[in-house]
This record gives C-alpha cells, sequence and structure tokens, in this order.
C-alpha cells in the first residue's frame, strides 16, 4: 500500500510570511503522496472585525452566521487558498486548490440546534477518497480549503481539523496515512507557556484525564477529538507538532489504547 502524508496547517503560521514559506518548503520536499488541508481562522478574525462583522467563538469552533460564511468563503477559499497553491508551483509542486463543493469532494450537513447554534458550521457525512485517489496518480497535490457543502446549494464553514482527519479517514482504505497537525507549538504541552513540556504521546485515557484537570483546554480539544477518531479508522498515525518538524514527525504522537 502507497503512503500519503497528510498535512493540516492552522491560520497563524499561514498570516505569517517567514513561518508560511518554511512550511511550504519543507512540504514540497515530502516525498510521495501528500494533501495539504489549510485553516486561516485568524485572517478571518481580523476581516470580520474590519468589516464590523461580531466574531463568536465557543469551545474553539465559530458560530458561522450568514455575514460569517461570506468572510470565511473569501479568505479560506479565496485569499489563502490560492495564496498556497501559487507559492507551491513556485516550489514545483503542481497543487490544485479545492474546497469540498468542488469536484462533490466533501460533503457535509448543517449542524443541528441542540444547546448551542452553530450557525452554518457544517459536519462531514461522505469524503470522495476516489476523486483525490484520482489527483494523487496524476501528481497533482490537493490544497483543501475548510470548505464543504450539502448538495443543495449551500456551502458550509467546516472545521480544517475535522477536514483533515475525516480526509484521512476516507483515504486509509486505500493508503497508508499519516495525518499531521502542525501550529506554532512543538506539540501538546503540559504547560502552554513552557514550549519544552510537550507531551511525546497521548492515548484516550490520559487525554480524558488532562482534559479534566485543565491541562488541556481550548481549540486542542477538538484537535485531539479528531485525531483519536482518525486513528480508530484505521490511520496509521498522527501527529501533532510544530511547523518546522512536518519532515521529523516530532511532537506529540497520537496512541490507541488498545
Amino acid at each position: 500500500m502507497e503512503r500519503l502524508t497528510l498535512i493540516k496547517v492552522g491560520g497563524k503560521i499561514v498570516e505569517e510570511e517567514d513561518t508560511l514559506q518554511q512550511l511550504l518548503v519543507d512540504f514540497s520536499q515530502i516525498e510521495g503522496n501528500k494533501i495539504l488541508v489549510h485553516g486561516g481562522g485568524r485572517l478571518a478574525t481580523k476581516v470580520a472585525t474590519q468589516l464590523g462583522i461580531e466574531n463568536r467563538m465557543i469551545d474553539g469552533r465559530r458560530i458561522t452566521d450568514v455575514e460569517m460564511l461570506k468572510v470565511v468563503t473569501m479568505v479560506y477559499g479565496g485569499w489563502v487558498n490560492k495564496m498556497i497553491v501559487a507559492r507551491l508551483q513556485a516550489l514545483g509542486i503542481n497543487a490544485v486548490g479545492l474546497t469540498g463543493a468542488d469536484l462533490n469532494l466533501i460533503r457535509s450537513v448543517k449542524r443541528p440546534v441542540r444547546e448551542i447554534d452553530y450557525g452554518f458550521a457544517g459536519d462531514v457525512e461522505e469524503v470522495d477518497a476516489r476523486q483525490l485517489a484520482l489527483l494523487l496518480l496524476q501528481d497533482i497535490v490537493p490544497v483543501l480549503a475548510p470548505l464543504t457543502h450539502d448538495k443543495q446549494g449551500n456551502l458550509l464553514n467546516t472545521n480544517a481539523d475535522t477536514i483533515a482527519a475525516e480526509t484521512a479517514m476516507a483515504l486509509a482504505k486505500l493508503f497508508e496515512v499519516t495525518l499531521v497537525y502542525c501550529f506554532e507549538k512543538s506539540g501538546v504541552l503540559r504547560d502552554e507557556k513552557d514550549d519544552e513540556s510537550v507531551i511525546p504521546a497521548i492515548d484516550h485515557d490520559l487525554f480524558l484525564q488532562y482534559k479534566e484537570q485543565g491541562v488541556i483546554t481550548g481549540g486542542m480539544i477538538p484537535k485531539l477529538d479528531n485525531a483519536f477518531r482518525a486513528i480508530d479508522a484505521g490511520v496509521k498515525k498522527v501527529v501533532i507538532t510544530n511547523v518546522s518538524a512536518i519532515k521529523d514527525n516530532n511532537g506529540t504522537v497520537i496512541q490507541n489504547c488498545f
């Protein structure tokens, strides 16, 4: 079975010129099949503020009303996605920028209203692994923006970590998949103020313990939720690491309890 490396990069890295360029250089040097999934949430927040649109977040997840949906579509599917594709082309990588609506790649349903109304947020129902595999077989590198669709004509804002996990899970039937979440920290930290306090490996029981103790909070919770789902669904390896270490797979390794 061929190997596939799926890299998810967060918004802060996308915004900063030095870290973005180094990431793309490192990504371009990864051998074999690869996919890049990007965020852009901080830039979307900045643009929304400039436009006078309220930003609302709960447990690291964005509340997406109609106006915010327009903003994230412009930022994620427009500027960030196409800028990354252009940079990869300059590095000799034949990349294509896609949302979940393109090629019907990722179909979602609008998240039902329970305790919280997340607005136009999408929960992934299906990823077309076959279409992605066809691109990879032609040495085309997909660059996925965190937008999906419901096949009813509606775009949906979808958490980039979730898209990375769901895509990795779908492709695990066709490839030996390594999923790498990279951001500005060295991994999952015991102390968020100490970059040296990396937790080298986490299983689900330890995750629940750290969450209860308040060691793991905020946006790291859904990231790890996605990581464990990916492992349970057949993804070979999940790593959370610094942007500078994506080739080495250093950082925090997610392990199965069993």
